[in-house]
């Protein structure tokens, strides 16, 4: 599957957290934001994802709404119901994509990698979800705290989210059920109880869910911060005689455009350098080569995914960007600066938090003084996978 945004992410946040002794485990901090917040930003980066739709309480619409944390991720927020399945129903129903995928809110360590092979899946067969293996050992233990009988183990699997569909499926399945009395455990019985069958993908460890304070305390160790490798990286580009400057992952299109063989987006080449540097893969200049017709004027974006890709073959991912953007003209000012944040982020992965993007525009001599070009310096992090 090579198209990009074909599926929605419902993302389910109605729920009391009546099991966590007081806490709001969507609110409670996990790495330096909230919680739900990591969910968005992890669903968010997946490739395959359209739009995020946040299904909350009917009176928590308007706050979360005006969250920086969900407006960073893009994400519509929309009243839910009384029970999961008709906070699920609002969401499918407000999902326009041809695959909507389902989504525990309180799973934070959900890999974009995981939503895009349930969005593949889904898309290939009707239906997916993710499983992981039942590894210990199951007793029947009856109403005295007995032990009736092992359970055999084979065949047996624990169901995560996110749980995926086509569209037409989906809502079909919650149109015929959904709102009436009988109660779904998730939306794999759902689509089961319509007669949909459901393929399973591999499903994550690391993908829990928080449903009791030890589990926000296992969350939080298994997102301890990792080991980070730190590399710069910097390019310099003349302004050319085409207007549609393409600079941090955005078009300026009343600015003069940078020359170069590519599209000349000096901002994402320096950090495209620096990852690479951070990885020992060598420079720009050696994986897209000046002297290929396939590099001239190719989107930098591609570019950038080109270099995670690499990233990721060597065992890695991008961690955090700090970008410097050097020149007199164009004036950037904060909306176009946090655009380009913005687009970073979700071109390498990151969660917006760990995007700095900054521009120095005033006091400058030399070339980026005179206006004659734009250079862009990069300081980068990347952990292991």
């Amino acid at each position: 599957m090579d198209r990009a945004a074909y599926a929605d992410v419902v993302v389910v946040a109605a729920g009391a957290s009546r099991r966590m002794g007081g806490i709001d485990k969507l609110r409670a901090d996990l790495g330096g934001r909230p919680l739900l917040g990591r969910t968005l930003a992890a669903v968010r980066s997946a490739r395959s994802v359209a739009e995020v739709i946040v299904v909350t309480a009917p009176d928590a619409v308007t706050e979360l709404a005006e969250s920086p944390w969900v407006r960073a991720a893009g994400a519509r927020v929309i009243a839910g119901g009384l029970r999961r399945q008709d906070s699920v129903a609002a969401g499918v129903r407000a999902s326009k994509a041809p695959i909507v995928l389902v989504h525990d809110g309180a799973r934070p360590l959900v890999t974009p990698g995981l939503v895009d092979r349930v969005a593949e899946a889904a898309d290939r067969h009707g239906a997916a979800i993710p499983v992981i293996p039942v590894a210990d050992s199951l007793k029947q233990v009856d109403g005295e705290g007995r032990i009736v009988a092992p359970v055999p183990r084979e065949g047996l699997g624990r169901a995560q989210t996110p749980q995926g569909a086509r569209r037409s499926l989906l809502l079909a399945a919650v149109d015929a059920y959904a709102d009436g009395p009988e109660l779904f455990g998730d939306e794999a019985e759902l689509l089961a109880r319509a007669g949909t069958e459901v393929r399973v993908v591999e499903g994550e460890g690391r993908n829990l869910k928080v449903t009791l304070a030890e589990d926000l305390a296992l969350a939080r160790a298994l997102d301890a911060p990792p080991v980070i490798r730190h590399a710069t990286g910097s390019d310099r580009h003349p302004f050319g005689a085409q207007d549609g400057l393409h600079l941090g992952g955005i078009t300026i299109d009343e600015a003069p455009r940078l020359h170069g063989h590519s599209d000349g987006d000096a901002a994402l080449h320096a950090i495209c350098d620096a990852f690479l540097a951070a990885g020992a893969l060598g420079d720009l200049g050696r994986l897209f080569p000046a002297g290929e017709a396939r590099t001239r004027g190719i989107d930098s974006r591609e570019l950038l995914g080109a270099v995670v890709d690499r990233l990721a073959e060597a065992g890695l991912r991008p961690w955090s960007v700090d970008l410097t953007i050097t020149g007199a003209r164009p004036r950037l000012g904060a909306a176009r600066l946090e655009r380009m944040r913005t687009e970073v982020a979700l071109l390498t992965g990151i969660a917006p938090e760990r995007v700095a993007v900054k521009a120095a525009t005033g006091n400058l001599s030399g070339d980026e003084g005179a206006g004659r070009v734009i250079a862009a310096d990069a300081l980068v992090g990347v952990v292991a996978r």
